[in-house]
């Protein structure tokens, strides 16, 4: 599984808010010297507004120009245009109370540190106790995800992505330790 995925150039990381997509994508990127983008990052503009589609979909097809890349997001609107190019797919398929706990110990501590995110956003503690708060959009995405995940890598037009699937953070440190 390791030496297949250093021959992969092309990587992509999903899995739920919280999971640990973006600091497992940062970690692989440094590993094998390639570079890392955060959808995240190319999809919100400042004060939490969402960057148009086009200019969302410009941003992530200019980004995948390079010859390899480790991506990390679940934005299914440019989902095809990266897992088209992919090699690899990695899903940290962890169980809910793992992704719970994580995002709600995530998403306190954003706000109490005020971390700046992208583009000048903070988790305020106003975004935590409303309807747009991390911690409701994982009760309210987490299994349709699963369930869409699932299928989705059944899918013949993905049959070419080698799928290493994770269900604990431990399996992924140790699998990230060895490669």
């Amino acid at each position: 599984m390791v030496a297949n995925v250093k021959q992969g150039r092309r990587i992509v990381i999903i899995g739920s808010s919280g999971s640990g997509k973006t600091t497992l994508a940062r970690e692989i990127a440094r590993k094998l010297t390639l570079p890392h983008i955060e959808l995240d990052a190319l999809h919100w503009e400042a004060n939490w507004t969402e960057a148009s589609f086009d200019q969302f979909k410009t941003r992530v097809e200019n980004s995948l120009q390079t010859d390899g890349w480790v991506v990390d997001g679940n934005y299914s609107k440019v989902r095809d245009l990266i897992w088209l190019k992919a090699d690899t797919l990695i899903w940290l398929d962890y169980s809910f109370p793992v992704v719970f706990g994580r995002v709600v110990q995530r998403t306190f501590w954003r706000a109490i540190s005020q971390q700046e995110l992208w583009n000048g956003n903070r988790e305020t503690w106003q975004i935590v106790f409303s309807h747009n708060s991390m911690i409701l959009w994982v009760l309210r995405t987490y299994w349709q995800r699963q369930r869409e995940w699932t299928l989705l890598c059944q899918q013949p037009e993905y049959a070419h992505l080698q799928i290493i699937r994770f269900s604990s953070p431990k399996a992924t440190r140790q699998w990230l330790e060895a490669l």
